[in-house]
Formats: C-alpha cells, sequence, structure tokens
C-alpha cells in the first residue's frame, strides 16, 4: 500500500534542519549502538549474532521501556542529533513495532535495506509480504526487516478446557471456539465451572482491530470500524455477566490468571506473547526449571481462535548515518534471513520466524514446545501468516488504540454511559493529536 502519511519526525527535520545525508554510508566505526525498547531482541542477538561480532567492536545497548511513549522520545531525542553526534555514538541500528512503525518508515532516519544496506530482494524473498508492506515507505524503498511474523491465537489451559470441554486436544477445542458465537457459548459454560473465559477488558482488542477495514484515520479524519463496535459491544456484555476478570492486560491480576491458581480460560496472543509474558508468569519457582509442575508451565495449548489476526511485531531498522554498515547487513542476514538460522529461532525460541519455508519446515518436523505441553503450535499459526493484511496500518494506531481502550474501561466499569465514554474518547485523541477530526 502506498502510504501518504507524512510522519512527524520528516516535518521536524525540515524545520529544523537536522537531515541526514540520503547518500549510502561506509565505515567500520568501533562502537555499534542499539537502541531497543525491551530486551527480546537483545537475547536473539547474544544468541544468533553475538559470535560473529569482531572483538574490537563493542556493542552498547540503550534499552528503554515503552511505559509513557518514553522509548519513542529517547530515540527521537537521538534520531534529531544524530548528524552532529560523534560517529561511536550514533545510533547504527533501532526497533520498532507495528503501531508506530510508519513515524521511521516515512522519514530520513532509516536506510534502505537493498539501497543503502545492500540486501537483496533474493535475501527477503521467503519472508511473510506483510512484514514488508508494513516497513516500506511511500516511494517503495524497504526500510526495516523482522525476524519474527505474529499471528495470533488463543492460548488455553489444558486442564481448565478439560474441565469445561471434556478434552484438552488443540483440534477439538479448536472446533469449538471456531467462531465468536462458538466461543460465548464456552465463555458461557466456562463460567459456570469457576472460571474466567478471558482476563480483561483488552485481552481480545486484537483480534478485532487487527480486522478492521478501514484504518483510523482517513484524511484527517477519525474513523471507527465495525470491528470497534464488535469489541466494545462483546467486552460490557462479557465484564456484565462476569466472563471476564476485569484486569488490564499487563496487570499483576492479568498475570496472576496465568499462575497455576489462576482461573482464566485462556490468552489471545501471537508466539511472542507466549514466549515473552506466559511463560514466565506461569512459573511458581522463577528460578526453577522450565518444565512441567512449576506452576502451570506445561499445563497450556495453542488454538486459532473465533478469527485470525496479527499483533504486534518488531522491526530492525539501519539508521542513517552509521559508520557500521557492514555490521548491520550481517545482522540482519543472520537474524532475519537465514533460514538454518530462522529454524532455530523457532525451535529455540519459540518464535514464529519470517521466513516462511522455515516454519514449514518446522511444523513438518517432531518440534515440541514444552510451555504448550509438547504441542507443535507452529502449525496452527501457518494459515494465518498467510492472510495477514497490514494495509490499515496507520501512524495513528497505537494512540487510537490506548485512547480508546482507556475512554471504554470507565463504560466497562459502568463509571460513564457509552455517550460519555466516546465523549473522552474524542476529547484525548483532539488533545493527542490536534489536526484530527471526527
Amino acid at each position: 500500500m502506498k502510504k501518504t502519511v507524512i510522519s512527524v519526525l520528516a516535518a521536524m527535520l525540515c524545520v529544523l534542519g537536522l537531515g541526514v545525508s540520503c547518500t549510502k554510508t561506509t565505515g567500520d566505526g568501533k562502537v555499534l549502538n542499539i537502541y531497543a525498547f525491551n530486551t527480546e531482541f537483545k537475547e536473539r542477538f547474544d544468541s544468533y549474532c553475538a559470535k560473529n561480532i569482531p572483538s574490537d567492536i563493542q556493542v552498547n545497548w540503550v534499552i528503554t521501556p515503552t511505559t509513557d511513549s518514553a522509548y519513542q522520545k529517547k530515540l527521537d531525542e537521538a534520531l534529531l542529533r544524530q548528524a552532529k553526534t560523534p560517529a561511536d555514538k550514533k545510533i547504527d541500528i533501532f526497533l520498532v513495532e507495528a503501531d508506530y512503525a510508519l513515524k521511521y518508515v516515512d522519514s530520513d532516519f532509516t536506510l534502505d535495506v537493498f539501497k543503502d544496506i545492500g540486501l537483496s530482494e533474493a535475501d527477503v524473498a521467503q519472508q511473510y509480504k506483510y512484514t514488508k508492506d508494513v516497513m516500506t515507505d511511500a516511494n517503495g524503498s524497504l526500510k526495516g526487516l523482522s525476524w519474527q511474523a505474529t499471528p495470533g491465537g488463543f492460548v488455553y489451559r489444558r486442564s481448565i478446557a478439560k474441565d469445561v470441554l471434556g478434552t484438552d486436544d488443540p483440534d477439538e477445542v479448536g472446533k469449538a471456539l471456531s467462531d465468536w458465537d462458538k466461543f460465548d457459548a464456552v465463555a458461557a459454560k466456562a463460567k459456570a465451572k469457576g472460571y474466567f473465559m478471558l482476563s480483561g477488558y483488552t485481552d481480545d482488542f486484537r483480534a478485532f482491530s487487527d480486522n478492521m477495514s478501514t484504518p483510523w484515520v482517513v484524511d484527517d479524519k477519525i474513523m471507527i470500524d465495525p470491528q470497534i463496535t464488535k469489541w466494545i459491544e462483546q467486552t460490557k456484555r462479557y465484564t456484565e455477566l462476569g466472563y471476564n476478570n476485569r484486569a488490564g492486560l499487563w496487570s499483576p491480576e492479568s498475570s496472576k490468571g496465568m499462575t497455576k491458581t489462576g482461573k482464566v480460560f485462556g490468552y489471545f496472543g501471537p508466539a511472542w506473547f507466549i514466549d515473552f509474558v506466559m511463560a514466565p508468569n506461569s512459573l511458581e519457582d522463577p528460578n526453577g526449571e522450565k518444565k512441567f509442575g512449576n506452576g502451570s508451565y506445561g499445563d497450556w495449548a495453542f488454538c486459532k481462535g473465533p478469527q485470525s489476526y496479527s499483533w504486534g511485531g518488531t522491526w530492525i531498522c539501519g539508521a542513517k548515518g552509521s559508520d557500521n554498515i557492514a555490521l548491520i547487513k550481517d545482522i540482519l542476514y543472520t537474524v532475519c534471513c537465514d533460514e538454518d538460522t530462522m529454524t532455530r529461532l523457532a525451535m529455540e525460541k519459540g518464535d514464529f520466524t519470517n521466513n516462511i519455508s522455515a516454519m514449514e519446515k518446522v511444523a513438518a518436523s517432531d518440534y515440541k514446545n514444552d510451555f504448550l505441553g509438547g504441542q507443535n503450535h507452529i502449525l496452527f499459526f501457518l494459515e494465518s501468516a498467510k492472510s495477514v493484511d497490514r494495509s490499515c496500518i496507520s501512524m495513528y494506531d497505537l494512540g487510537m488504540a490506548e485512547k480508546l481502550q482507556g475512554a471504554m474501561s470507565d463504560y466497562f466499569n459502568n463509571i460513564v454511559t457509552e455517550e460519555k465514554a466516546w465523549e473522552n474518547f474524542y476529547r484525548s485523541i483532539k488533545e493527542t493529536y490536534p489536526n484530527l477530526s471526527k
């Protein structure tokens, strides 16, 4: 999809005169500066890339949490100084998420994967199309790569499924949850048994929002897709009927539902959510062995759920001004293009990686995920991954989702009417994005 959005960063560059030259940069700097928002990429870098970094190169990680947009603020400040920053302090690599990727894709701060970094079309041929679409600017330049594809599904508690449905088999549970009407019926059965179908209000938000047919913003006008109203209607009903535990997605209450004593039937999420969120929270002894019997570890399984969707994703961008282009190329190829690495990432880390042939190979193998009770969950992701369409992505996605969820939480809790919740939503959006209107 051709993107016509002018990024905030690009506009700032023009005003401040801090643009970075678009000519290809070469060099062999001695410090590799990587900006990230968590340790997920660092763990993968350490496992698959670090051994190939020359011994005289210092790798400097600048990791800033995403809370209150702290990561973006720090990254933006550094990028705006990039042209005047000493070589060994310049950003070489930075990571972005799907919700705000366009802000950097449509700017002069990101290197062209082909023209500037030197990878080829053949190198990325096995990557899922949507992961490249997200990082392609209005001129057709590919500005970043991801090691992961992020199709999502429903991660359910095996013991609870047996109690509610009489089976924990992924195929059978998948059939019982294959559309929203069936999902609602199981939620009622779970409630009758003393369980919550979902942990909280926003657990299934992405299953709806990723299926929008209209972007959040068109020509500076806010658009509310029918998928969003469906989510609001369902969540209000689930809250009133006690089908959810009224927990915020990242709250301690949500995490408790993943523990041995948790009463939550399941969570919506992609592979990174399983590995990075659920598995750690399931352990009764966080320092103990990751095996069945340590908390709820191993008492989980995965199925597709009511509808296909994707959630999130992390992309690696090379920064204009870097003097480590050769290193950036090697890192991107190793962790995002090499089929052997992609296969190992899936089998060793549980990632659904951004390589079609690698994922088909793992899906057909005897791979077993211990957290999921020995299930080869990669097989369930294949169909969804090929159907992911991010053509509705916009630079407003993160802000819109957060403001909507915040405004509607008061409605779900009967603090305000739905009409008032919408009024609060539009007001908060106007404060954040003055250029937008209803």
